[in-house]
């Protein structure tokens, strides 16, 4: 159900390409709250817009640790985003969870967000940590044993078929905008924007 350390050991754009499906869930003292991942995107080695494209700092460091971890950061000082650590140790990549459909606790999500409507809930990077309690403490959590972990596909009913993956540039970031890194379900209501 969880998936296993080597899932994360490959290549970082086919991570992210196979991380869409599966699911992101975070279990704390107030519940367990979860949701189909609709919509990432890849940060890669030598990647302008990538965190560690300068090098390993105390913000980052994590990127650099072994994969398989998640790395929590704070932007605009507001919203707390979650990425998965990928590829090999030392390489400094990793994959940036962009949107979930929910599916485990939606009420604790509706509670969290002060909002009612699904499609909202966690349709961008800062709503879905919010909705599912993600802070800056899971920085560095192992997501093979921790709180926080990523089920497979098969873990839970999804739909029958696979709809088709969408591939196109990144959103909301200047540096390397025009690289096509970004993954999402193709006919997913839940992506922060087509």
């Amino acid at each position: 159900m969880i998936l296993p350390r080597s899932f994360y050991e490959r290549e970082t754009v086919t991570v992210a390409r196979d991380l869409l499906g599966c699911y992101l869930v975070h279990q704390d003292d107030d519940g367990t709250t979860g949701g189909r991942i609709v919509e990432d995107e890849a940060y890669i080695a030598e990647d302008p817009a990538a965190h560690s494209f300068r090098g390993m700092t105390p913000r980052n460091a994590v990127m650099f640790g072994p994969p398989g971890h998640a790395y929590v950061y704070r932007i605009y000082g507001l919203y707390d985003c979650v990425n998965v650590v990928t590829g090999r140790e030392g390489s400094g990549e990793a994959v940036l969870i962009r949107a979930l459909e929910p599916v485990i606790g939606i009420g604790l999500m509706q509670k969290r967000r002060r909002a009612t409507d699904r499609r909202s809930l966690c349709s961008g990077p800062g709503k879905l940590t919010q909705a599912l309690g993600i802070t800056r403490a899971l920085n560095g959590a192992s997501l093979l044993d921790g709180p926080l972990q990523v089920w497979s596909r098969e873990s839970l009913p999804g739909p029958a078929e696979d709809p088709a993956i969408v591939q196109t540039t990144r959103i909301g970031i200047t540096k390397a905008a025009e690289r096509p890194l970004r993954f999402y379900l193709g006919g997913s209501s839940y992506i922060s924007r087509p």
